[in-house]
Parts: structure tokens; C-alpha cells; sequence
């Protein structure tokens, strides 16, 4: 869009990052049928380097270009340009994942395997279609608004389910809770580590990030030995 639509209306630049979201969670969930999963630390990591590898494509593209500084507005999350106008958008994340809560139970059973989400009586394509739209929908809505923050999604709900469990249902409030609060936590720092000039939100939640998924990694991987 920066490149042939710079000019497009912020609805639209969501619907177009929505769409090649959707495809890219196409792609992964086709890598991941193909692959043997030992651990479930293996889909994240899997994640990780399929996006590294677009995210290379896409800075070659924007170097080519010059582009790179557009990109990185994207690229790294940041309230600081965040007005009135900009982050109306995230009403519409709301909606989604109200739509979550009620098929919460059905993602649940989904997650247990097609062959058991059939003999329940439920379609698992239409399910896990339904749930590649709404991620899709949500993280095109943020990523326009604030840009990237990385490992929120990772890491925050692996917290929450070593808690409480795998019952969607039952922790999507409780995940929604702990990660606004670790991202106003992660604001603050960002305010407060160079005051009065602020870090990037993504560059703190990064840190935060790839620590807790190391700890959460080098955990799972202790128990098992």
C-alpha cells in the first residue's frame, strides 16, 4: 500500500493488511500440517522464522524503494502517535473479540484436533476459518493503529493457560486483562527509561518478551529432561 496507494484512507490500509494476514496464516497453518510437531513450542518458533523471512522480503522491497523508514513506523509499535482520529479503529477489535468469547467453546473443542471437532458434530473448517478472520481482522486493526508488538500474543496467553488451563471461554478475559496491563506496564517504562524523550512500546516489549518466551521454552524443555 505504501508503495502503489500511499494516499488510501486508514479502513481500507486494514482490509488490504487483513487480507495478506489471512494468507499468511494460511501459509503457516500449511507449513505446520507438514511438519512433525514434538513440542508446542514448535509452532511458535515455526511462526517466528516464517515471519523472519517476510520480514526480510519486505525490507529488501522497502530498501529498494526508500522505504525503510515508513516501514519501521509499522514495523515498531508506538503510542506516541496515536490522536484522535487514529485509534477509533480499535472498536472494531473489540467487536471480534466479543464474536471470540461466543465461539470461544467451539475454538476450545477445534483445538483438541479435526478428527474430534468432527465427531462432536462440528465443521472444523468453518471454525478454524472463523478464527483465521478474526485474528487476521485484530491484528491488521492494531498493527494500522500502533504498529507491531512483539510477543504479546506469544506470551501472554502461555501465562494465563498455566494457570488456569486451555478453556478459551474461561481464560479470554483473564488474557485480555494481563495484556493490557503488561503493555501500560511496558508503556510506562518506555516513558520513563529516558525521560522525557519515549522508547518505542515494541522495543520494550521485545525484551520483555523474548525473555519470558526463553523462560517458558527452558522450562517446558527442564520438565522434560
Amino acid at each position: 500500500v505504501m508503495l502503489l496507494a500511499p494516499g488510501l484512507p486508514v479502513i481500507l490500509k486494514m482490509l488490504v493488511a487483513a487480507a495478506f494476514a489471512m494468507a499468511g496464516t494460511a501459509v503457516f497453518l500449511g507449513i505446520l500440517r507438514r511438519v512433525p510437531l514434538r513440542s508446542e513450542f514448535i509452532v511458535p518458533l515455526i511462526g517466528l522464522m516464517l515471519g523472519g523471512v517476510i520480514e526480510a522480503g519486505t525490507n529488501f522491497v522497502a530498501y529498494r524503494y526508500d522505504l525503510l523508514q515508513s516501514l519501521n513506523a509499522y514495523m515498531i509499535g508506538d503510542f506516541s502517535a496515536i490522536l484522535r482520529g487514529r485509534y477509533e479503529l480499535l472498536w472494531i477489535s473489540f467487536g471480534l473479540t466479543c464474536v471470540a468469547y461466543v465461539a470461544a467453546d467451539r475454538f476450545t473443542v477445534a483445538g483438541l484436533g479435526q478428527d474430534f471437532t468432527t465427531n462432536l458434530g462440528l465443521d472444523y473448517r468453518k471454525v478454524m476459518a472463523l478464527g483465521m478472520v478474526i485474528v487476521s481482522l485484530v491484528t491488521a486493526t492494531v498493527v494500522v493503529t500502533c504498529g507491531v508488538i512483539p510477543f504479546l500474543g506469544l506470551v501472554v496467553p502461555n501465562i494465563v493457560r498455566l494457570v488456569i488451563g486451555d478453556h478459551l471461554r474461561r481464560t479470554l478475559p483473564w488474557v485480555a486483562l494481563l495484556g493490557a496491563a503488561l503493555v501500560i506496564a511496558c508503556d510506562i517504562v518506555a516513558r520513563l527509561v529516558i525521560a522525557p524523550y519515549e522508547i518505542p512500546i515494541g522495543t520494550i516489549m521485545g525484551v520483555i518478551g523474548s525473555c519470558l518466551f526463553l523462560y517458558f521454552l527452558l522450562r517446558r524443555r527442564g520438565y522434560g529432561e
